[in-house]
C-alpha cells in the first residue's frame, strides 16, 4: 500500500483544512502525545486556537505490548475493551497492575510536558481532540470520556486515518468525527499511512508546546 501522508505534520495542515469552519468560538484542541502532537499543532496554527495536552495512554497486552486492550487517563478514567480482555484471558489483578504501570508513565509525562502548570480549562468550551491515526480507539474513546468529564460543551474528533470499524466505534461517542481516510484494509497499521513516521521524545512534543503554552 502507498503512503498517504508525507509526515504527521502534512497529516496536520489537511485536517486543518477540514476544520476552517471551527476558527472562532471558545475552542481548544487537545492533543494526545506524543505523535498526536504535530498534528495538532498544524491544525491550531490554522484555526489560531489554544493547544494543550490530554494525557492517557492505550493498555498494552503484556504478551504484545504494541497492541492494546484499552486505555487510562491521568485522572484515572480508563476504558476497556470487553470482548478483548475475555477472548485474551486476562484477570482482573492483571489488569489492575498494568494499568498501575501505564498510570506511572501517564503521571511522568504529565510533571515532563506541563512542566508544574495546570492544564488549560475546557469547561463549556469545543474540544478537538487529535492523534495521528486511530487503530482499536479506544485509547480515543477514554480521551472523549475525560473531555465530558470536565464539562466540554461539544467533543470533536480529528485524525487522519482509521479503519471502518473503528470510525463507527469512535463516531458513536463523540459529537463529530473527522477523519480523512476511512480504510477497511486488514491488518491495519497507522505508520502504514506515512512515509515518516518516527518515534517522537519526549523533547519534541515540548517543542511544539513551546509556542502555544500559557507563560
Amino acid at each position: 500500500m502507498q503512503p498517504v501522508f508525507r509526515d504527521r505534520e502534512e497529516a496536520g495542515e489537511k485536517l486543518a483544512e477540514r476544520l476552517a469552519g471551527y476558527e472562532e468560538g471558545e475552542v481548544i484542541v487537545l492533543a494526545i502525545p506524543r505523535g498526536g502532537v504535530p498534528v495538532a499543532y498544524q491544525i491550531v496554527k490554522r484555526l489560531k486556537v489554544p493547544l494543550d495536552l490530554i494525557l492517557l495512554r492505550k493498555l498494552p497486552i503484556p504478551w504484545e505490548p504494541e497492541a492494546g486492550f484499552g486505555a487510562i487517563a491521568a485522572d484515572g478514567t480508563w476504558v476497556l475493551n470487553q470482548s478483548m480482555v475475555k477472548q485474551l484471558g486476562l484477570t482482573d489483578a492483571q489488569i489492575e497492575r498494568i494499568a498501575a504501570r501505564v498510570l506511572e508513565e501517564v503521571e511522568r509525562r504529565r510533571d515532563k510536558y506541563l512542566q508544574g502548570r495546570e492544564p488549560l480549562e475546557i469547561q463549556d468550551r469545543m474540544v478537538i481532540l487529535v492523534d495521528d491515526g486511530l487503530a482499536t480507539g479506544y485509547t480515543m474513546i477514554a480521551a472523549i470520556e475525560v473531555a465530558r468529564k470536565k464539562g466540554a460543551r461539544k467533543v470533536i474528533v480529528a485524525t487522519p486515518v482509521s479503519p471502518l470499524s473503528t470510525y463507527h466505534r469512535v463516531a458513536s461517542r463523540a459529537d463529530e468525527l473527522v477523519c480523512l481516510m476511512i480504510t477497511e484494509a486488514s491488518p491495519f497499521a497507522v505508520a502504514s499511512f506515512y512515509q515518516s513516521f518516527p518515534d517522537m521524545t519526549d523533547d519534541e512534543v515540548l517543542e511544539y508546546l513551546k509556542p502555544t503554552c500559557p507563560s
